[in-house]
């Protein structure tokens, strides 16, 4: 078959469009946006006709799928680490209704925290809603993986986890292609009853999950991605899931290590390779990435008290990424990590965009709040979030989606006003509404700033779901139209647009300004695609 060079994100989607994918929904977020974005740049998905969407959360991408499962067919749903909390409450249910069509949780973690508030490690989630999860060590089982995972999916009705890493999803490989598989027909489930989750029904389902976990197991041990590798040296067992297992090899200009090593790619853990592992070495070094979820397992799972090393006891550093020179420091060889940068060469720190109307926006709220004291302004996620970097220093918390309207709110209502929000439109519509209804509902004395750059323009400039909509929810939502203001952020607005921010922030209740213009980014890619086509209009004249 057809050999690709492909990014982890994009092995993963390709493998979904080859397995017969039917529908995939996504909300973007670093390092699992390209997934959805590989999908809809391919013209195969187009003929194949897969629907691939852009949800206004995790929580509906989430939901979307299900019910693209519940009919019969294949469904995928893509996030970052943190987007698997705000789709928690159906993942964690959909382990109860278990899946008609294959269905594929796939969620990126963000070990360093490269883009992300948090390092997060989704295999727990995985384990508590004892759901099967797949961990892939490189470009090609991240695709195998998708069309096992689809085929374990339906085989054992049961929605499948796929996580991966930053390192793996944004790193390229060369990926073998398998046959195209067609889409399913729609199906319904032969228990009319399966998706209802009423208690006396829940409890059944919640027994046959249980009662399923020895098949999960079985799967586990006999797949063919947990393996044992044999070695000399039995003083020491290794155990490396996921992308370690590729910087244990990198130690090894040969790929020949001489301790045994038990390579995890699937949970649950295998018992009786771990039983051998046991019976064989002394010692047992844990390479994971992300949080200490094996090496806690193991005394649980273990008859005798070995010696277990890893994150726990700091033979691996407990936050951050690994890499092939921490491994080699936990295996007690050689490190080849390079000089440090000397002190001439400065940190450049993120920064907003030239031409960015965040720019605008904060210059006008900074002075519009100068004789006020500080403190007052909780942000959101988004570019926006820039803004507590100098020059601005304009914001003043950042914790998840939608929290600057809901922080702001419980500020206010205590007493401490005027309180303001800063959110971007993309996020307004992924959480941040319901915290404004609690706010209408308490008439709790806020300004929101919802900053629309028309775009979801941290990841790459996605369609909002907010698009053209802003002042109509707010509307709808219950704030008064007589305290919804509209403003351009541009220089030439400045000392009009403190003017409008000073008198809602002089407003005893709920009032909000949109400062609205087209994110520079996306502005300037309008511009030259417009431009390619009218040369080219030029040239066939």
């Amino acid at each position: 078959m057809q050999k690709m060079l492909l990014l982890g994100d994009e092995a993963i989607a390709q493998a979904a469009i080859d397995a017969g994918l039917s529908g995939i929904f996504a909300y973007p977020g670093t390092p699992s946006t390209e997934i959805n974005e590989y999908v809809q740049a391919s013209g195969q998905a187009k003929e194949q006709n897969i629907v691939s969407v852009w949800s206004a959360n995790e929580k509906t991408a989430m939901e979307a799928a299900l019910g693209v499962s519940y009919v019969g067919k294949r469904s995928m749903t893509c996030m970052k680490h943190v987007g698997l909390n705000v789709a928690a409450d159906a993942f964690v249910n959909s382990a109860m209704t278990g899946a008609n069509g294959g269905l594929l949780v796939v969620s990126a973690d963000d070990p360093s925290m490269h883009s992300s508030q948090n390092e997060q490690d989704s295999r727990f989630y995985g384990k508590f809603a004892m759901m099967p999860t797949l961990e892939p060590s490189n470009q090609q089982e991240a695709y195998d993986m998708v069309f096992y995972g689809f085929e374990l999916s339906e085989k054992l009705q049961t929605p499948v986890l796929l996580r991966i890493t930053t390192r793996l999803a944004h790193s390229r490989a060369g990926v073998v292609r398998k046959a195209v598989r067609s889409q399913n027909e729609i199906r319904l489930p032969s228990d009319p009853k399966q998706f209802i989750l009423l208690p006396a029904i829940a409890r059944g389902r919640y027994k046959g999950l249980l009662k399923n976990q020895e098949r999960f197991l079985e799967e586990s041990e006999h797949a063919g991605f947990n393996t044992y590798f044999d070695g000399e040296d039995k003083t020491l067992g290794i155990i490396a899931s996921g992308i370690a297992y590729n910087y244990l090899l990198e130690n090894y200009p040969d790929q020949k290590v001489p301790h045994p090593v038990l390579k995890i790619n699937q949970y649950p853990v295998p018992r009786t390779m771990l039983a051998k592992l046991e019976s064989e070495c002394g010692r047992i070094l844990v390479l994971e990435e992300g949080a200490p979820m094996i090496e806690e397992l193991l005394n649980g799972y273990l008859s005798k008290n070995l010696n277990i090393t890893g994150r726990l006891d700091g033979t691996v550093p407990r936050d951050g990424e690994l890499n092939p020179n921490i491994v080699a420091r936990a295996l007690g060889l050689a490190d080849s990590t390079g000089k440090e940068v000397p002190a001439i060469v400065m940190g450049r720190p993120p920064s907003l965009c030239v031409g960015c109307a965040h720019i605008d926006a904060y210059n006008a709220l900074n002075e519009a709040l100068a004789d006020f004291s500080k403190g007052r302004v909780f942000s959101d996620i988004g570019c926006y979030t820039l803004g507590a970097l100098a020059p601005f220093n304009a914001i003043n918390t950042c914790v998840d989606m939608g929290a600057s309207i809901t922080m702001a709110k419980g500020a206010a209502d205590v007493g401490y006003t005027p309180a303001v929000a800063v959110i971007g439109d993309s996020t307004f519509t992924h959480s941040g509404m319901t915290g404004l209804l609690d706010a209408v509902n308490d008439n709790s004395n806020i300004l929101v700033i919802i900053a629309d750059n028309s775009t979801t323009g941290m990841t790459g400039g996605q369609k909002s779901a907010a698009l053209g909509k802003v002042e109509s929810i707010c509307i709808g939502l219950g704030v008064s139209e007589d305290h919804i203001k509209v403003i351009k952020p541009l220089k030439k607005n400045h000392e009009e647009n403190v003017k409008i921010i000073l008198e809602e922030l002089n407003y005893n209740g709920v009032s909000v300004v949109i400062p609205r213009r087209e994110c520079i980014q996306t502005l300037n890619k309008r511009m030259r695609a417009k431009a390619k086509i009218k040369d080219l209009e030029t040239n066939q004249n």
